[in-house]
């Protein structure tokens, strides 16, 4: 479970924020909501209970605290209490923090507000406190009780943050010249403080541009297994090996955020908004009105009814509980029903534990053969014998270059796991690292044929050939790939070269980039997303510099590999198939003139004639009837067929059908083809029930043709998914 944390953040909306600085073209108070939200939305995003934050505005128009009755604390609002932030309640934050009209107010008393609503919050519990502050130090600061204030912080573990609007920061190298007496004294007292407690006094030019940088998330490890490590059975024999470990994931693949559905709530005869669904309640509690109110979006939840279907039952359906209904497996077209005890019989018995079952050398082990993501096996904690025996069987591994092949089973009844112990020894820790191994229906034989060789029918080997690369081609190649490297393209702090591409730099831009885009969203909802940051597509193009310095080798590369342009594709509806040329290089056709217009489709050479006849056509008359003629032998065949006999030659013909008329842009002749054969084979038109061959046709997908392959098709992408349909 994460830590609980209660965040206070005080913005400065005082009237001076309204200014413009250093050649800004927005004002210093955007500029410092571009850190304040990016931080809330940040904590928003999370959606932890644990994780609660308050925000209290300085300066404002008016004075809200508990507080308001003394000296000193006028101006100051707490717009947000200290608890768990949602979407309704950041939109309504966003609302109420907005620039005021004066700028009295003092920065002190605002910090000690934040106290004050940490201390009532937290109490004595344990939490993470902190206090952020933004503001551009232009208005009052009270520098009295500065060390009493940093003693407090200091006593209640509250951590205090400073960012200030062109604040001086020698470290980041950034010194605003010009600067006035009061903005430059508040900025020692502010500074003077954080000191004090041991805080953190940055400038917003920091700040910001940190902002690009993607935050990893912490999470806390959760043990997947605790448990004996044992190498032998220690239940039958003494001089065995057992260790109590606990097994810990090293990493986890993290995945971008998941789209939900929602539905558009419409309003009642009441005026109240409720969802537009099928499901609706009678009278709506209180606590939905108010929620609909906040939020116009209602979650869509899904409801699974079961029927079914029969003569003897009113209306024939009937619909049935889940927990009446049995399991089935498909076994071709039918349903195999199979019990619950016999289906008990076919799951493995297992027990918890972790068995040493072999080892294995180094050099022996592929790693291609790793099948998920590693976990570390640690001794018990609070073992000092299991810690020690552990550590002696990692330096063994370690010493005879070996690794250890285990058989996991993590809690008793589920399926065991194959995992490979690879021994891992650091200056600080030491542990074994464990992946998966395939089991044998894991592995995946395939054939490729040499990429330095040709292999003919005889079985001759020949290593000149125009599909592979001659001795130009690999010293041209090679050239452009040395001059590409970019392995010591960077320079270290000392310039020395270094790794370019380091791991710690690289970010995901699909997982970054939508995190970035939901929360602009959430404070901006009508302005356009902003493009991506530049960390995360610094490494989608290559360096500019080997682009340049590499552009001579890649001109002789494609010299050396005679590289063309490939034509533009051709948008005609006649088809630039080549032709078939005789072995003998004779064309007959050519000797005897012209083309005949139409080709006879013969049933025994009726694919090579449908397709010669396609590319013979010069109209569109001749292309449907050679369709026609093509659609009345697969309806003949089908027909005649004795049984399914047939079934798979009229289907393979049915498909090439389908295939060319998406090639010469006539859907319409094989639609309306597809329809007539559909009805045909429902009403038994073609010599009995032949539904099995409609059956075969809906597995290979061979219906009607949408929109979406051929332009000209009329058929929508729904209208051809219901045509599957047996009506």
């Amino acid at each position: 479970m994460a830590d609980k944390e209660a965040t206070v953040y005080i913005i400065d909306l005082g009237n001076s924020m309204s200014q413009k600085h250093q050649g800004r073209t927005e004002s210093d108070l955007d500029y410092a909501l571009k850190y304040v939200w990016e931080k809330i939305t940040s904590t928003v995003a999370t959606e932890r209970k644990t994780a609660k934050l308050g925000v209290i505005g300085l300066r404002t128009d008016r004075t809200e605290n508990a507080s308001d009755t003394r000296d000193g604390f006028n101006n100051i609002s707490v717009l947000q209490e200290i608890d768990q932030l949602l979407l309704p309640g950041l939109k309504e934050l966003r609302s109420r923090v907005e620039l005021s009209r004066t700028d009295e107010g003092d920065a002190i008393s605002a910090i000690v507000v934040a106290i004050m609503l940490i201390t009532n919050h937290c109490k004595k519990l344990k939490y993470k406190k902190r206090i952020v502050l933004v503001t551009s130090a232009r208005g009052s600061v009270d520098g009295d009780d500065i060390p009493q204030i940093a003693e407090k912080l200091t006593n209640d573990a509250i951590e205090l943050v400073v960012v200030g609007v062109d604040f001086d920061d020698a470290e980041y190298g950034f010194k605003e010249e010009g600067k006035s007496e009061l903005k430059a004294s508040n900025e020692k007292i502010l500074e003077r403080l954080v000191e004090g407690c041991d805080g953190v006094f940055g400038t917003m030019q920091q700040a910001v541009e940190e902002l690009q940088i993607p935050r990893l998330k912490p999470t806390r490890p959760v043990p997947s297994y605790k448990g004996q490590l044992t190498l032998g059975n220690p239940e039958d024999y003494e001089n065995t090996l057992s260790i109590d470990v606990e097994r810990y994931p090293r990493i986890s693949i993290r995945k971008p955020l998941n789209a939900s559905s929602f539905v558009q709530r419409k309003p009642d005869v009441n005026g109240t908004a409720t969802p537009h669904s099928s499901a609706t309640l009678a009278q709506p509690s209180p606590t939905m009105m108010s929620d609909a109110a906040a939020n116009p979006l209602a979650t869509i939840h899904n409801n699974r009814a079961y029927f079914v279907s029969g003569d003897e039952i009113a209306g024939g359906k009937k619909e049935v509980n889940r927990e009446d209904l049995a399991k089935g497996y498909e076994y071709g077209r039918t349903a195999v029903h199979i019990s619950e005890s016999d289906l008990n019989v076919t799951k493995l018995e297992t027990q918890a534990g972790l068995e040493i079952i072999g080892f294995v050398q180094w050099d022996k082990y592929e790693r291609y053969m790793n099948m998920s993501a590693s976990s570390m096996i640690i001794a018990q904690k609070t073992n000092s014998k299991a810690i020690l025996a552990l550590s002696s069987l990692i330096r063994a591994l370690v010493e005879l270059e070996s690794y250890a092949v285990a058989r996991l089973v993590t809690k008793s009844d589920k399926e065991p796991e194959i995992k490979l112990l690879i021994p891992s020894v650091e200056h600080d820790y030491e542990c074994l690292l464990d992946v998966s191994l395939p089991f044998t229906e894991d592995v995946r034989s395939y054939k490729f044929p040499p990429l330095d060789r040709v292999i003919t029918v005889s079985g001759k080997h020949i290593t000149e050939n125009r599909n592979l690369p001659n001795d130009t081609l690999k010293d041209a190649m090679s050239a452009y790939v040395d001059r590409m490297n970019i392995s010591q393209l960077a320079r270290d702090d000392e310039g020395n070269p270094c790794e370019y591409m380091a791991m710690a730099d690289t970010y995901s831009p699909v997982l970054h980039r939508i995190d970035q885009a939901v929360r602009w969203r959430a404070i901006n909802p009508d302005k356009p997303i902003p493009p991506p940051y530049e960390i995360l597509i610094r490494y989608s193009n290559p360096p500019t510099e080997k682009i340049e310095r590499s552009a001579s080798r890649l001109k002789k590369l494609v010299a050396a590999a005679d590289v063309k342009k490939v034509p533009p594709k051709t948008q005609a509806r006649q088809r630039t198939r080549e032709a078939v040329k005789p072995l003998s290089g004779l064309d007959v056709g050519a000797l005897l003139g012209s083309k005949p217009k139409t080709v006879k489709i013969s049933r025994a050479n009726a694919i090579p004639d449908f397709r010669q006849a396609l590319d013979q056509t010069d109209s569109d008359v001749s292309l449907k009837e050679a369709a026609a003629q093509f659609g009345k032998i697969i309806e003949i065949q089908i027909k005649d067929s004795f049984a399914d006999q047939e079934y798979d030659s009229a289907l393979e013909k049915l498909g090439v059908m389908r295939q060319e008329m998406i090639e010469v842009d006539e859907p319409d002749a094989f639609n309306d083809f597809i329809r007539k054969l559909k009805d045909r084979i429902l009403k038994e038109k073609l010599n009995g029930d032949r539904r099995e061959m409609w059956w075969l046709i809906k597995r290979q997908k061979l219906g009607l043709i949408p929109k979406n392959v051929s332009q000209p098709s009329n058929v929508t992408e729904d209208e051809a998914k219901d045509f599957y349909t047996s009506r």
